[in-house]
């Protein structure tokens, strides 16, 4: 994983501020590759409750751990009861490591 523990407490922290203490976050994607270079930063939130407004509730978490990795390219999904359940979310669950 292509993460310092530094940067792993940071989306820990950024995703219990904004979704919540039940939620968990998955890395997926080429940072979960330590022999990739580079690349952005993928991460599920996954919910155990219903979420209104899961596009408004990616993009602040986006946005906020964007601005505490140093402006890094952070892309993110969010899986929950009440939202369909994609093939993105396969991969994550499946290739992802829980933070």
């Amino acid at each position: 994983m292509r993460l310092t523990p530094q940067q792993v407490e940071a989306i820990r922290t950024v995703v219990r501020e904004q979704a919540g203490p039940e939620a968990v976050v998955y890395l997926f994607g080429s940072r979960v590759d330590d022999a990739a270079r580079g690349g952005d930063v993928d991460l599920m939130v996954e919910l155990p409750t219903p979420v209104e407004e899961p596009a408004l509730l990616a993009a602040r978490i986006a946005g906020r751990i964007s601005r505490a990795l140093e402006e890094r390219k952070v892309d993110v999904v969010v899986a929950a009861p009440n939202l369909m359940c994609l093939p993105i979310h396969d991969v994550a669950r499946r290739e992802g490591v829980r933070l």
